[in-house]
């Protein structure tokens, strides 16, 4: 004989995960804020069992860290950049107007396209030397 096929979905008999659903639907405003209240309460008492577990673990795992390694650590590990950067130099100038600059990041400026429209200048004519 060959194998019996395995049956898929919820088991016979097994409650239908919509019938939560159908009852909160039929209930009243006062009744379903009592209900928010008391899911809500029980959350809360979740939650604070969890940090407590969770705080407990994290002093536990303290004990084994001692200050030698930290300083080893904080001595290793690398420090974020701090302050701002600094502005970039300006690599292209115009040849018409010395006062227009480009430092080369991001698009090409109007006034270099304009400039190299129709001639033979390239990008590296206008830079700065």
């Amino acid at each position: 004989m060959g194998k019996k096929a395995k049956r898929r979905g919820r088991p016979p008999g097994s409650k239908n995960k919509k019938s939560i659903g159908k009852s909160v639907a039929t209930m009243d405003v006062a009744q379903l804020r009592a209900h928010i209240d008391d899911l809500q309460s029980a959350l809360a008492k979740k939650v604070r069992e969890q940090r407590a577990y969770f705080e407990d673990q994290l002093s536990q795992l303290g004990g084994y860290v001692s200050k030698r390694t930290t300083a080893a650590v904080k001595a290793v590990t690398p420090k974020g950049r701090s302050g701002r950067r600094a502005r970039p130099e300006p690599k292209y100038q115009s040849k018409k107007n010395k006062s227009l600059k480009w430092t080369g990041r991001g698009r090409t400026p109007v006034w270099m396209r304009e400039e190299m429209k129709g001639t033979k200048l390239t990008k590296d004519s206008f830079l700065i030397r």
